[in-house]
């Protein structure tokens, strides 16, 4: 496969919003633009970029990971803006029109997909449901249909298998075929088809012998179970006796370990390949695995294997609704909905494209949450189903209960289960996945799922020897990065590029989970690409920006535009909520400065003076400033200050720039305080420090200015309650804890204290540093459950957007100081800013009409 790279200049569906007046916003120029009325919604830099693109409102997708369901951030009624009357621009915008053409074809071939799953055919399970004879008729096929399908269905190497890829042929395909040969045989029809069945199955006869090669469930009893069934029929394989003694062997020696097997798992495990047993099946043994829709474990084919031996009106009801629901042929699990929808969620969530769904995505989950509160058994007897429908669903904000994960709460009791039997990767990892979505300090069960299916996923790693397998490298991932400590957006990258095209599920034969993720991942890339560019230019109005506001002359201050940027983008991600990434990296930008200058540069006066000239505000005196820094700084928080605020105040309708000028005041008097116990060399006790650290650790002036852009409004009365408050001290609390066990050593080597060293020297010599910081990480997994809470809790009085602002500041905080403090190192992000922002995707891509160029 070659490496390809995405071709600049993609444009993905983003439509403009509504616009505010050329004058309040710097952020955009050169735009003709009509104003409709006073609540307009304000153009950002990203605005400018959909409309020169010419997108239009029927594009514009909502950008919320997490809540599909909330109303958009901007008036999905509003007029697309003019395009410029240039020649430039109106190619620009014919591109950006054909583009959108082209995702919404995209879109409505995902949304057709979403709502209604098409199941991949299963010749081998079609096989065996042709081979249920009539009750009253045993010489007669039940389902002529499917034997009419199999007679149709042949592939021209003589194989039956799955055709929308050309791949070689594999044990799914021998199985397959020899399954449909069986039931050829048996209704005496198709003798042509059957020696040329038998002509595949004899040249590649090898391929079930090959431990090499990717092997479906059961097949060592299956396959050679039905090679002992075809020679009883009198069929001949043209294959040397050797070899077809050598499978017969094979499986008579996994019976035989089997045997010594007398765990729960195991006999679960051989009702569900009962098919391939070769003796009348005992019913009385099968039927405690019947299921409510009367089939065993949903599976076609082993329902169809204990009919033909034992009549019962369950399993024929489920087999001819099966037929009714799914034509001549039938998949290889069955019903399967529910997994296939919520996989398809988690796809396009992963890759950054969820919005374009946000009504099928709401549907669904209703759907899912109706079902779990039924505890209906499509989702709650598949591990990996109930598993993700409970992450899915607790992450959107459903009360769900982990109490319904008590049956896989130990390694034992998941082994007794087919999955856990199995040792299926996908089940294990699911389960890890829904674990770390805890809310609660008692969530038991879910501590529990965490320790033992993380340590079966890193066994895994080691032992299994097939990490190039895509679930493999999705393990590597989730180990390495837990969902609390990542950034959207750099994730969203990693899962494009390593997108599984393909999307199969090797059960007892292969199944393709989903006919669309050529779409899928063709719109990502669109969307991705576009996004991109648009990061690139707010990242050079920034730069602009430190240049204009001077600060790039305050040689003491650690300069790390990028780096504040880069938190912005990386979870604010939508190319439409630009107003928001740059008032957050502004205001970040001026916080590190502002920091370095009162903990390294600024003298005792100096500090003062900064601090009466902000309280003085509009009053101030050109002659009142102490040194040339003092005037730098102050300068440029009161004019970012004033034009975000007169932004905000715009946007959401009410003067809010006296409280913007507020927690500023709120934040250096707090700094001030951090300045004094330190030139007093005063020890205050961890309860003072905590009170002063969390305002001082500079989140509030940016977060709040930005929750202002996220497109909901946000009252006066929210921002000064209860609830909002607690919002950031569960944050703050988070983020100054973690900042200050990666920055322990170099605290200390300058005489700061922090959090660990007054632990420890509170604690008259009975805790070590490594305790404290045990004690302190413990602090911060108790409050990241909390904030979660608070973030997904549905009658919250703070809007959801607004809530994620602070899950994603915890994220950030955890992303940077995980390991290191790596927001302090010059290098340590660098690989994540060019990723983020610059390096344009890497793919391997084979025959598919994407937008993409070979890398050079």
């Amino acid at each position: 496969m070659a490496t390809a790279r995405i071709a600049a200049g993609t444009c993905s569906a983003i439509a403009g919003h509504r616009l505010r007046p050329a004058a309040v916003s710097p952020l955009v120029s050169n735009l003709s633009h009509s104003h409709h009325h006073r609540r307009n919604q304000p153009l950002g830099l990203a605005s400018a970029r959909a409309a020169e693109h010419g997108l239009t409102g029927a594009h514009r997708p909502e950008f919320f990971p997490h809540d599909h369901c909330r109303a958009p951030p901007y008036s999905m009624s509003a007029r697309r803006t003019r395009t410029m009357a240039t020649s430039a621009l109106a190619k620009k915008s014919l591109v950006g029109e054909n583009a959108g053409l082209r995702n919404k074809e995209r879109e409505a071939r995902i949304r057709k997909q979403l709502q209604n799953p098409e199941l991949t055919p299963s010749p081998y399970d079609t096989a065996w449901v042709a081979m249920v004879p009539l009750r009253d008729f045993p010489s007669a096929p039940h389902f002529p249909r499917c034997l009419e399908w199999i007679l149709q269905s042949q592939q021209d190497n003589g194989s039956w298998g799955i055709s929308e890829f050309d791949l070689s042929p594999d044990k799914s395909t021998l199985l397959s075929t020899l399954a449909c040969v069986i039931a050829l045989k048996k209704w005496n029809v198709g003798p042509e088809h059957i020696r040329r069945g038998l002509h595949f199955i004899g040249k590649k006869f090898s391929f079930s012998m090959d431990e090499q090669i990717a092997t479906p469930i059961g097949f060592n009893i299956t396959f050679p179970g039905m090679i002992r069934q075809a020679i009883g029929m009198g069929l001949e394989f043209p294959a040397r006796q050797t070899d077809v003694d050598g499978i017969l062997h094979v499986r008579q020696m996994e019976l035989k370990r089997l045997a010594g097997d007398k765990s729960d798992g195991r006999e679960v495990y051989m009702a569900y390949v009962a098919e391939g047993l070769g003796v009348p099946l005992d019913w009385n043994e099968l039927i405690k695995f019947q299921g409510n829709n009367g089939s065993l474990f949903n599976s076609p084919s082993a329902t169809a294997a204990a009919l033909i031996h034992n009549y019962d009106d369950k399993a024929l009801q489920y087999l001819n609704l099966l037929v009714s629901k799914c034509g001549s042929s039938v998949p290889t699990v069955y019903p399967t909905n529910v997994y296939c929808q919520l996989s398809m969620v988690d796809s396009l969530e992963k890759i950054g494209i969820s919005h374009h769904f946000c009504s099928e995505i709401k549907t669904i989950l209703n759907m899912t949450y109706s079902l779990w509160v039924q505890r209906d058994e499509e989702i709650m007897l598949d591990v990996a189903t109930c598993a993700m429908a409970f992450r899915q669903l607790r992450m959107n904000g459903y009360d769900v209960s982990s109490d319904e994960l008590r049956h896989v709460d130990e390694a034992s009791t998941f082994h007794n289960s087919l999955q856990g039997y199995l040792n299926d990767t996908k089940s294990i990892l699911e389960l890890y996945k829904a674990s770390t979505v805890s809310v609660e300090e008692n969530e038991f069960i879910l501590d529990n799922i965490r320790h033992w299916s993380s340590n079966l996923l890193r066994e895994k790693l080691i032992h299994d020897g097939v990490q190039s397998r895509p679930v493999f490298a999705e393990v590597e991932y989730a180990l390495k990065f837990p969902f609390y400590a990542t950034m959207e957006r750099l994730d969203q990258k990693w899962n494009i590029e390593n997108f599984d095209l393909r999307g199969s599920q090797m059960l007892k034969t292969e199944q393709l989970s989903c006919c669309v993720n050529q779409d899928i991942l063709a719109l990502a890339i669109e969307d991705f690409t576009f996004s991109q560019s648009i990061y690139q230019d707010e990242l050079q109005l920034l730069e602009r920006w430190v240049k204009e506001t001077r600060l790039d002359q305050l040689l003491f201050a650690r300069q790390r535009t990028t780096f504040c940027y880069l938190a912005a983008a990386a979870t604010m991600f939508p190319p439409e909520l630009s107003d928001a990434r740059i008032s957050w990296a502004k205001n970040s930008i001026l916080l590190n400065i502002v920091d370095d200058f009162f903990d390294i540069e600024g003298s005792r006066e100096e500090l003062e003076n900064l601090v009466t000239l902000l309280e003085k505000w509009d009053e101030h005196s050109k002659d009142e400033f102490y040194s040339e820094q003092v005037k730098i700084l102050f300068y440029a928080i009161y004019t970012t200050t004033n034009h975000l605020g007169t932004m905000a105040s715009f946007v959401q309708d009410r003067d809010v720039k006296k409280h913007l000028i507020e927690i500023w005041l709120q934040l250096l008097g707090t700094m001030i305080t951090d300045a004094d116990w330190r030139m007093r060399q005063y020890v205050p006790t961890v309860e003072e420090y905590m009170e002063t650290a969390i305002v001082s650790f500079t989140l509030a002036p940016i977060l709040l200015p930005a929750s202002y852009f996220v497109g909901q409004t946000l009252l006066a009365s929210v921002v000064n309650g209860q609830e909002y408050n607690e919002l950031f001290r569960l944050m703050g609390t988070c983020c100054r804890l973690l900042n200050d066990i990666q920055g322990f050593e170099r605290e200390s080597s300058e005489g700061k204290l922090d959090s660990v060293s007054l632990r420890v020297l509170h604690s008259d010599g009975s805790m070590s540093i490594e305790a404290a910081k045990e004690s302190i990480r413990r602090s911060v997994a108790s409050c990241r459950k909390d904030l979660l809470r608070l973030v997904l809790k549905e009658d919250s009085v703070v809007p959801r957007a607004c809530r994620e602002l602070f899950w994603n500041m915890c994220k950030i905080c955890h992303f940077f100081y995980s390991h290191t403090d790596a927001f302090s190192s010059p290098t340590e992000m660098v690989s994540t800013v060019n990723a983020v922002i610059h390096e344009p995707l890497k793919l391997e891509i084979r025959d598919l009409s994407l937008p993409v160029q070979s890398e050079k």
